[in-house]
């Protein structure tokens, strides 16, 4: 969006021009109504997400019994087999002939099992055993292609919401936003449970007190909620929103083709290849229920680290294309990814000392202003490679005449889904490591196991944003080059118009 990359939807503009002889960049197309709806579908969407990426973990430690290190690699087994669902999903829509509409169609079938996997992910079943761990298997996997089921139309839908290429910008800059927001909807709705159902976890604790664990029906009702929810406003996307530019199947992405974009785009494998590095930016969304068990005495206070954080993050995106102006999208990551790792050394510094003295003041202030200071360059850093790969997509045509877009796209989804399952996967082997499960049922946890989750949730993300800036020195499609790129595909579409 803030790179002079060439719209993904370039071949949708043209047709539409060329069918209706309309200037799509001049004609406002949607309603406040529709430009809502979608948000708050997304919003919904992501929070069933964010409730699945927080709490199953928890729920599979503390109430079933599990050891959540092999759950969590359990996880990654299971989002990457998933990911073969992502190109079949794709290609039902291409042949789908529902007078609803491609995308909107598909987001409707999505909704039932979306909605009863979410809830059967929480169910306290009896297992033991190997039988535990192929029922976590099975049913995330299921919940899983659910997922993936709504995900990719409901991406996929802002390419026909609208053919003026400013008013769909606009869109999906606001409806990322809202899944930003939705993505932490969980923590609102937890405590709200919690209060409702009696004999389960506190939802404020005193200073120095350790609330007691969440207890299964808090669980439970808080995934049906999340999910009724959820569902509900996801279902706003296809009930108010139109699909009113004729859809153009893509091309029909394989993984043969994700392997050969990959290998034959030098920039492209150096912008996967740094996100996968960096993967433990996606580490502390994992644990968070569990650092914030441990560093303030319950899960119910998990919003408050997640807020500080999100805070700053927001104002990060918001930055971005400022930051970008100033200098390029390479030397922003660059040193974007060097302050994260100093603010993340910081707070697991301040963090260590502050745990020995809770009630010191200074110490509190400086805790809660380095997690701030973390998420400072989050947002930015993640919008970076999604901006990297647009330009990696004209690279490619510059050098073969051939557009790879859903390669490559297909090949960063991926490559962020990996990266989110691997990252709750490392971060959750440290908090088993910890004793965190052991000392649990009493609430009392050592300073000790405080440091281990902790140096998970900031300085270890912070070493590997570190690591990641690597393959970055030699990523090279920035400045005069990324010009001359883009004045030249400009001239040779400009010339077969």
């Amino acid at each position: 969006m803030y790179s002079c990359a060439v719209s993904p939807f370039y071949i949708f503009e043209k047709e539409y021009i060329m069918s209706t002889g309309t200037d799509v960049t001049t004609k406002k197309h949607m309603k406040f109504k529709e430009v809502l709806a979608y948000s708050l579908g997304l919003f919904g969407f992501q929070a069933i997400v964010g409730l699945l990426n927080s709490y199953q973990a928890e729920f599979d430690g503390s109430i079933l019994g599990a050891n959540v290190s092999v759950v969590a690699v359990l996880i990654l087994i299971a989002k990457i087999v998933s990911a073969v669902a992502d190109p079949v999903v794709g290609n039902l829509i291409d042949r789908s002939k529902s007078k609803r509409g491609k995308f909107k169609s598909m987001i409707l079938y999505s909704l039932a099992p979306l909605l009863i996997m979410t809830a059967v992910v929480f169910l306290n079943v009896p297992f033991e055993g190997i039988g535990l761990y192929v029922w976590i298997f099975i049913t995330y996997l299921i919940w899983s292609i659910a997922m993936t089921m709504g995900d990719v139309p409901s991406q996929g839908i802002a390419s026909v919401l609208t053919p003026n290429p400013t008013e769909r910008t606009n869109v999906v800059s606001i409806s990322n936003t809202f899944k930003q927001v939705g993505f932490s909807a969980c923590v609102v709705i937890v405590p709200i449970v919690c209060l409702i159902i009696p004999g389960g976890s506190k939802v404020f604790v005193s200073s120095g007190e350790t609330d007691t664990p969440m207890i299964s029906s808090e669980y439970f009702w808080t995934a049906v909620l999340t999910a009724v929810l959820g569902c509900l406003l996801f279902a706003l996307i296809p009930m108010i929103n139109k699909e009113r530019v004729p859809y153009v199947s893509g091309e029909k992405t394989t993984f043969k083709d994700m392997i050969s974009a990959l290998k034959n785009n030098k920039p492209l494998m150096l912008v996967i290849l740094s996100y996968f590095l960096g993967f433990g930016r996606q580490m502390a969304m994992g644990i968070q229920v569990q650092a914030a068990t441990v560093i303030l005495g319950s899960q119910n206070l998990v919003a408050v680290l997640g807020i500080v954080t999100a805070v700053g993050s927001m104002i990060s995106m918001a930055l971005c294309p400022l930051l970008i102006k100033k200098m390029d999208e390479k030397k922003a990551y660059i040193l974007l990814s060097v302050y994260g790792f100093a603010a993340s050394i910081f707070s697991f510094i301040i963090g260590h000392f502050w745990f020995r003295s809770p009630d010191n003041m200074v110490l509190t202030v400086l805790f809660y202003a380095s997690l701030f200071l973390i998420g400072l360059q989050f947002g930015a850093v993640t919008l970076m490679p999604m901006i990297m790969t647009a330009d990696c997509v004209d690279y490619y045509e510059y050098e073969t005449g051939k557009r790879m877009e859903g390669a490559a796209y297909s090949i960063l989804t991926l490559t962020i889904k990996v990266c989110l399952a691997l990252g709750t996967a490392v971060g959750l082997i440290f908090v088993q490591g910890s004793g965190y499960y052991e000392a649990l049922s009493t609430g009392s946890f050592t300073t000790g196991t405080k440091d281990i989750i902790f140096f998970a949730y900031t300085a270890l993300p912070g070493i590997l944003a570190l690591l990641s800036i690597f393959p970055m020195f030699k990523y090279d499609i920035v400045g005069e080059k990324k010009a001359q790129i883009s004045a030249a595909l400009a001239e040779r579409r400009s010339n077969k118009a």
